[in-house]
Parts: structure tokens; sequence; C-alpha cells
């Protein structure tokens, strides 16, 4: 029935007034139109969190810390706890902050324990395994989607089972069509045997911006190295060498090769290289080779030894707002033709190209002139939407003695960490599995000296978070040996934080209120990234703690507001001795008021915030709602501001 067949019903209806008719006729109006419809299932995590609210405990003697005096290493992060819980946790610590999300959640093929709900695992012939997917998913994504910046990019892995409803769900709920980057098929190169139907052998990766016009305003995204560039200039530079010398040419050892003339027969059939056979035995080896129509396009190697294509420079559109000036043939000094639209480059930028010997002319003034393209110049390509990838980590985790099937293969997430977003400086997975994401982060920031920080979050069953993610990156960070006796030298520039969610009561009771803030101490620790503790440089007391990060940045956690006239005395001394530091300064307040007036004479070197509202205020709109609102009515404070300008 469709839309028009329901309103005519609904006139037609007996026993409604005309303002029943007229609410009904609205909701059908204003409903929406094209989208999902699933069963909303509560999930036991969600109930959990109507009476508390989540914190990270960190787990201290799993910490891997490899800072020195002299550098600091990106502090990455593994959380072990319902995802739904670390994600309402982060809320307070990145939300907005997050520059890739990239999960590969759960297929939901109906194999035995891949897919759990309410402690249920979801088998094929449940009828209701579709809408209890979505519903897991969505509150996820939702949550999910404010830790993303506003340039963020959200991959995620899907295979057919769930393909249709995760994109039509991301398109109409999360996101919308016009933040939709593409979707990237990954071919495994392997055939899945026993189906009864067609083999599959590939994955799908659905690419999502939070808003593509802030995306596109960064460099060179979703870009990759073309994958044999630096194979084909190796080449190229190997025959360009040749010119002058006297060889026989490759072509003609093919030929002469079964009748095994003696050597002093063979130097008949030497040449003198010139760029012509250079040319000639560059363009059969490029014939031979396994590259894309597009690498295979630079098959001309020039003078100067550079490898190029010729490439129209024909304007697409406009041909009034184009340059139509023919260019004059240097030989014959005639006029070229000119494109029927004009050049597609102002005359300036001709006269540049002539200049820098970047226009290819024909052999006389008959053919339009063509832009010499170099490959040194163009190293990159658009991310294409195949993906071929074969490989697996199975050796990988036998020489890390880690029992775990079907890792997510880390030259993969590699590959789409890196040519997705251009620099994302962090990294979450709340789907973590084995902890690949952050192994793939690891090597890209050793390959490019990068400072990217990754954030896991995985749940312990079957001791998973304990015994595979953390066990196989600190592996990785340290080095292990292979299965063949040797050892692999770990990434030692990186740090490792273990967590787990924890809870406190809802209510905000005072009592509640001051064990939130009390608890809070490791949020605050991520929010800031600072992890190492000084507070005796302020005279160790239980009321305050002081940490440290890079760059002079500190984080000061003030427990107790009966002490704010001591914690302003210890700052002013610690800031004499330290006068670059920039602290971010925590507050115990029954309110959102964070003693700006108190601490004003600090103002250069500090910021404020009130707990535990700040924390309230970020959790406000991801927890579930009830007839009894647990977190405090938060009306807008007309903000203090220090002289210089910074808000309380």
């Amino acid at each position: 029935m469709n839309k028009k067949e329901i309103l005519d019903k609904i006139k037609d209806l007996e026993g409604l007034n005309n303002d029943e008719k007229a609410f009904l006729i609205n909701l059908v109006n204003t409903k929406k139109k094209y989208g999902l419809v699933w069963e909303d299932k509560p999930e036991d995590v969600e109930e959990e969190l109507r009476t508390k609210l989540p914190v990270l405990k960190e787990v201290k003697e799993r910490a891997i810390v490899n800072d020195t005096e002299t550098e600091h290493y990106p502090n990455h992060i593994l959380i072990e706890g319902d995802n739904l819980h670390a994600l309402t946790a982060l809320t307070f610590t990145h939300e907005g902050k997050i520059d890739l999300i990239y999960i590969d959640p759960p297929y939901n093929t109906g194999k035995e324990n891949e897919f759990r709900y309410n402690d249920k695992w979801i088998l094929k012939e449940d009828p209701f395994k579709h809408s209890m997917w979505l519903n897991f998913m969505a509150k996820r994504l939702t949550a999910a989607k404010r830790l993303l910046a506003e340039d963020g990019v959200f991959v995620c892995h899907i295979d057919e089972n769930e393909f249709d409803a995760l994109n039509l769900f991301l398109e109409t709920e999360i996101f919308s069509d016009n933040d939709f980057l593409g979707v990237i098929i990954w071919n495994k190169l392997n055939p899945k045997g026993e189906v009864a139907g067609v083999a599959t052998m590939h994955e799908y990766v659905l690419i999502y911006a939070k808003n593509k016009e802030n995306f596109k305003t960064l460099d060179n995204i979703l870009t990759r190295p073309k994958p044999n560039a630096l194979t084909i200039l190796s080449k190229a530079k190997t025959l360009f060498a040749k010119i002058g010398k006297r060889q026989i040419p490759d072509s003609i050892k093919e030929v002469i090769k079964p009748f095994n003339y003696p050597q002093e027969l063979l130097k008949d059939f030497e040449v003198v290289y010139d760029l012509e056979l250079v040319n000639t035995e560059f363009q059969a080896w490029l014939s031979k080779q396994d590259f894309s129509g597009g690498e295979k396009a630079y098959k001309f190697i020039d003078e100067k030894g550079d490898v190029y294509q010729s490439v129209s420079m024909a304007a697409p559109d406009k041909p009034e707002t184009r340059s139509h000036r023919p260019l004059i043939h240097p030989i014959t000094n005639q006029p070229c033709p000119v494109p029927a639209k004009g050049w597609r480059n102002p005359d300036i930028t001709m006269d540049k190209l002539i200049e820098e010997g970047l226009i290819i002319f024909g052999t006389d003034e008959s053919t339009q002139p063509r832009k010499k393209y170099l490959l040194r110049e163009n190293l990159s390509e658009i991310t294409p939407s195949i993906y071929n990838n074969g490989s697996s980590d199975e050796v990988l985790m036998k020489d890390l003695n880690i029992n775990f099937p079907y890792p997510k293969v880390t030259s993969a997430a590699k590959y789409l960490l890196k040519n997705i977003h251009p620099n994302p400086k962090v990294i979450l997975d709340f789907f973590a599995g084995s902890g690949t994401t952050l192994h793939a982060t690891m090597e890209l920031n050793s390959e490019d000296d990068g400072m990217r920080k990754c954030i896991l979050v995985t749940n312990n069953e079957n001791n998973i978070a304990e015994e595979v993610t953390y066990v196989r990156n600190r592996k990785i960070i340290e080095g292990y040996n292979t299965s063949k006796g040797k050892f692999v030298d770990g990434l030692r520039n990186n740090n490792l934080h273990y967590f787990k969610t924890s809870f406190v009561e809802r209510e905000p009771s005072l009592a509640n209120k001051r064990q939130l803030t009390l608890l809070a101490t490791e949020l605050l620790c991520i929010k800031e990234d600072c992890y190492k503790e000084i507070t005796s440089e302020l005279a160790k007391e239980k009321w305050h703690k002081l940490f440290t990060g890079a760059n002079s940045h500190y984080v000061y956690i003030i427990y107790d507001d009966a002490f704010i006239e001591e914690a302003v005395e210890l700052l002013k001394a610690f800031i004499t001795q330290n006068p670059e530091a920039q602290i971010k300064v925590y507050v115990f307040s029954n309110g959102q008021y964070a003693y700006a007036e108190e601490f004003e004479e600090l103002a250069e070197n500090i910021r404020l915030a009130a707990l535990p509202d700040a924390i309230y205020k970020a959790y406000q709109y991801i927890l579930p709602k009830q007839n009894k609102e647990f977190i405090p009515e938060l009306e807008e404070e007309t903000p203090v501001e220090f002289d210089n300008g910074i808000e309380a």
C-alpha cells in the first residue's frame, strides 16, 4: 500500500473526529519514507547505563612505557570491556577528536560463537538475528559518530550477510548519502568452498566521511602510491644507462639463445644503444608486466631519462573561459591545431609548460600538442575500488605463540589506514579482536616516523583482551622469536596503556559526585594525554594529583574544593619554576563553577574545568533515558573569562 492509499483510507475512517484524522495524516506525511525498520530489543549492557556511569581504570602492571627524558612516543590505549560502555567513556575524553574509525564487527553469519546478544549466541536460524544485529550496531555507531572529528572518516569491514543493511543504515541513520565515499572490494584471492551457490572470495569495506565537504579540505585524501611506480622507474634507469654502450639487444638475445653461438660470433649482434632502442626495450618489458593500465601508460623515456606519458590538454568544458591561442611548432614555426573547447590551462601556464619542456609536439604542425606527464611527479593515484590481497597472518600468530584463528590481515589494515585518510592522528577500533589495528598503526609509524595514536576496545570473552590483544601488541613492541628461531626487533618507540571499564552510581548525589571525581583520574589522563604522575613536585597529598605529558603539558586534579587556596599557592610556586607550563586544572565542584576568580592570576598558564560537571555534560547525549533522569539539569552558564580571554 502506497502513501496515497493510506491517506485515502484515513479520510474514510469512521469513529474518528477531524483532529484525530489530522493527527494520523500528519503522522503519515512526516514519517520516514525510506530506511530500515527493526525490532528494538534492549541490551543488558545498555540497561546497566540507566543507573551507572562508566569510567576507566588503568591496569598499571600492564603498562608499557618507553619514553625517555628527551623523547615522547605515542600513547596507545587498550580498553577491556563492552564497547558500548567504552564508547560512552570516550565521549568525555575524545568527542570530536578521532580522525579515523576503523572497525571489523561481527558479520552475523550465524556461525557458532560469532555474534553474542544479551549473553545469547545468535545462530543462523534465529528469526530476529538481523534485528538484533542492527540494534547492537545502531547504539555503538551512534555513539561512535560523536567521537569523529569534523573531517574524520569511518571505515568498516563487512561481508554479504549484512552489507545491504549496514550500508542503508549508515546512509539513512548515521551519515547521509552526501557523505558516502565509496566501497572497496577486498579480493582475498581464495574462494570459499563447500557452499550452495557462488563461491565468495571477497568482502566489503564501507567508507563514510562525517562531513564530506570538510574531509575534502584535507590534502591527499583517498590516494595511494602507484604500486609499481618505483619498479618502473628503476627499470627505466637501468635501460637509460645503456645509451652509448655496445650490447646485444634483449630481443635479439631471445632469438639467438637456442643456437649457442660462440663468444666471438656474438659480437656481430651487438649494437650501440640509443634512446629509440631504449624505448623499444622499455615498452616490450612493460607489455609483459602485470601492471595496471594507468601504470602501463607511462611507456616513454625522454632524453633526460624521465619516464612519461602524454595526455590531452583539451579543456573539458566552458570554452568561452579558455585559451584558444595556437601553439607554434618549434621546427616548422607554424600554428598547431587548437582543441574545439580551447586549452585546459591559461596562456601563462602554457608558456611555463613550453619553457620547462613539458609539451610534446608532433613531427609537424598537423598534430595537436599534448602534455608530458612525468611519472616521478605522479607517484600517487586515487585509491581504487578493488584491493587484491590473498595473504593471512597465520604464520605471524604462530610466531607470537597465540592461538587466534582468522586474524585480520595486518597488511590489509595498513593499506586501508594509510590510503584513505592522509594523516590520522588518532585511530579508533572498538571491535579490536586480536589487535591488528594497533599492530598496523605501529608499523606505519615505524615506516614514516609518524605519531599516530591508536585506541583499541574489546571485551574479554575467552580472555581475548588479556591473552590475545594485549599479548600480541606487547610482543610487537618488545620483540619476539619467530618459528625459524630468529628474533624480530620490537617497535619500542611506542607506549601502551591498559584500561578496564568500571562504574559509578548515576544518581547525582553529593557522595556520588565526589566518587565520580575521584574515579575520573584515568579519564582525565587519557583526555589530556598525560600519564606520568609528578604530584610530589607539589608536595604530595591525597586531595590532588599532577600528571605530565609532552611539551610542558600538565593536568592537575583537585579532588576536594576545601583546598582551593592551597592549590592556588602550590600552582604559583610550580609555575615560577616551570614558566612554560600549560596546565589543565580540573577542580571538584558541586555545580558548574570552576573557581575562576580564585585562579584568575594564573590565567596565562592554566585552563579550568569543573568536575564532575564536565563528565555529566559529555555523557548526557549518549546515556539511555528513563522516567527519572539521573543526569542533573544542565543549564547554560555565562562563562567567566580571565583577562587574557581564557574561558573557565
